[in-house]
């Protein structure tokens, strides 16, 4: 990619001011001194009025610098003294603001007076201290694609008061050795947000030796993440007046005293607790089923919510195969899409354990990649309100991963388990042994004396137990009926907690039992078939009727199906919150540290 000089850009900036044309400068369309009236002449203030009229063509959109403006004014007013120098010495403010601008070259100091040069979001790479002009104060380089201080050796603006580095790629133990007093004594204001740092005490002590630094921006980096911040900040600055853009109270001095001297037992660690509440919308998915259905199988639905957080484990690359993780016993593959719809994967994969943990994107690092595991709720089975009250603590030691992870969000996804349980195969209960059940039930009246003969009670009652107790469940069948994205940007800004309704949108009832295993199906028809031979001989005479009341049952069902299709229109919720763990005084944080000291 080819290089874009700063100094090339600005004098093409210069260039369109048009100091020189219409209406600026010497031409005949300026009155002489010594004439009076002359065609094609325009007065002095009509000229200025081309230059600032809203709706005139002469106007330029001039904020790249506030100079601009007065620079042309002063074309029309005394031309005589714009030379080349005069020009480059009028500009104190340069913003060029994504430009493009990949190298900061030496023609920058021809601008002698510059005070302020804002440069944000361009390509700049590094910052050469030798082409700042040193009547520099201000010096804007937000994100950029600065990945280290090491060009700020020598020469550096002396009188600089504003440092703005924030969104870029620094955070080495090499670029907080460039963040002290030694090389900005006059620096009042800096802005370090969004960087990678992530060593919170070898930062402080670097930016403590900045003698009148009052303002400091340091939300977005990973550090902040922690519980000890911004407390032990606080304590270790004492001359600090604004930390993240909030004025420091002297009650939060006060609050956090002493905390900056418990440094050997602050560990950069972050601790997050993710809730799950109650879940409201979930339409009954008995209802749907109408009055005819069979006794087998039995059908239960429970339901739980799963979503992906950051492991605290780490991982090699080149030792990846002895990694493990604590997955849940839930394949990824289950909940790759979202709505309401039956994912037939999760019915083979559910029973294998999720050893495939989801990756969280490193920049420009190829042997520690941190890693997201799923977890999920309990099953409950269905109410109109699900409460799940599941909480669970995450504690991470890869503070960058876990700012990675918090930037892109978590999906919250909700799972209805159906569990199908016939009647074990015995005698006395209908099991997967069709061919007996056809039997006996083919006898007719002739072999019913034996069954009623002795005590029929007692029997009957024996089949109720065993058919209640000897019941055997099927696999499990899951499937996903929503996935939503929470994001969780507002943890890496401001920290603090994310509580959120999460909404699925209306979701609708199963309509169709779903395909069971072929045995189960060849159960299912014969004991159809078997009733319909036991009711053929009443056919004759009720055949009109039961075609009459046939068709009004159909019916009934397509109204109450319809009915049901109005009814749970609601959106489905899910309460979540996503907290971190923060100090609120140096007493909270004695006692929390009180447990690690004597371990």
């Amino acid at each position: 990619m080819s290089s874009k000089k700063l100094s090339a850009v600005l004098e093409k900036q210069i260039r369109r001011l048009c100091l020189n044309d219409f209406p600026c400068g010497y031409g005949t369309w300026r009155k002489s001194r010594d004439s009076t009236e002359e065609a094609g002449t325009e007065e002095t203030d009509a000229l200025l009025d081309l230059l600032t009229c809203p709706h005139s063509p002469w106007r330029l959109d001039e904020a790249w610098s506030p100079q601009a403006s007065a620079l042309r004014q002063l074309a029309v007013l005394q031309h005589e003294r714009l030379q080349a120098d005069f020009i480059y010495n009028y500009f104190t403010t340069l913003r060029i603001v994504d430009n493009g601008v990949s190298v900061i070259d030496d023609g920058l100091l021809k601008f002698s007076k510059l005070e302020e040069l804002v440069l944000s979001s361009n390509n700049i790479s590094e910052i050469p201290a030798e082409n700042l002009p040193s009547t520099l104060k201000i010096l804007e380089l937000r994100a950029n694609r600065l990945s280290a201080l090491n060009s700020l050796t020598h020469r550096l603006p002396p009188h600089l008061e504003y440092l703005g580095l924030g969104s870029n790629y620094l955070g080495s133990d090499d670029d907080i050795c460039y963040l002290t007093g030694r090389h900005w004594p006059q620096l009042v204001c800096m802005d370090l947000s969004h960087c990678e740092f992530k060593d919170q005490q070898a930062l402080l002590r670097a930016v403590s030796t900045l003698p009148c630094l009052r303002t400091l921006v340091l939300e977005g980096n990973p550090f902040t993440l922690v519980p000890s911040y911004p407390g032990f900040t606080l304590d270790s600055l004492p001359l600090l007046s604004c930390l993240d853009a909030s004025w420091i109270s002297p009650e939060e001095r006060l609050c956090f005293r002493g905390l900056a001297k418990k440094s050997d037992l602050i560990v950069d660690r972050a601790s997050a607790t993710v809730s799950v509440g109650r879940m409201r919308g979930i339409p009954d998915p008995l209802m749907s089923e109408d009055g005819n259905t069979p006794d087998f199988p039995v059908i239960a639905y429970s339901y739980f919510i799963t979503y992906d957080f950051l492991s605290h484990q780490t991982v090699n690359l080149n030792n990846d195969s002895d990694s493990k993780f604590d997955a849940a016993h839930i394949t990824e593959d289950c909940f790759s899409s979202s709505g309401l719809q039956s994912n037939k994967s999760c019915e083979k994969e559910s029973s294998k354990p999720d050893t495939q943990a989801l990756t969280v994107f490193s920049e420009e690092t190829c042997h520690d990649i941190a890693h997201v595991t799923r977890h999920s709720t309990t099953k409950l089975t269905w109410s109109d309100c699900i409460d799940f009250s599941n909480t669970k603590t995450h504690v991470m030691s890869d503070l960058g991963g876990l700012k990675r992870f918090f930037n892109q969000g978590l999906y919250l996804t909700i799972v209805e388990e159906k569990v199908l349980s016939w009647p074990a195969a015995s005698e006395d209960v209908p099991g997967p042994k069709p061919c007996q059940t056809v039997k006996e039930k083919k006898g007719g009246k002739g072999k019913e004396s034996p069954i009623k003969s002795g005590s029929t009670k007692d029997k009957s009652k024996d089949k109720k137990k065993k058919s209640v107790l000897e019941l055997v469940q099927d696999a499990s069948i899951q499937r996903t009926l929503g996935s939503v994205h929470v994001p969780l940007q507002s943890l890496v800004q401001r920290g603090g907690k994310v509580d959120v309704l999460c909404d699925f949108g209306a979701l609708h009832a199963e309509t169709e039992v779903e395909a069971a295993p072929t045995l189960e199906k060849d159960l299912g028809k014969k004991l159809k078939e078997d009733k319909k031979k036991e009711k053929e001989p009443k056919r004759g005479a009720d055949s009109g009727s039961k075609q009459k009341n046939t068709a009004a049952s159909k019916g009934k069902v397509k109204e109450t199906k319809d009915c049901e299709m109005e009814v749970h229109l609601e959106p489905v919720t899910v309460e979540l919150k996503v907290e971190l763990e923060k100090w609120q005084s140096a007493s909270e944080a004695h006692h929390l540290l009180l447990p690690h000291q004597h371990s």
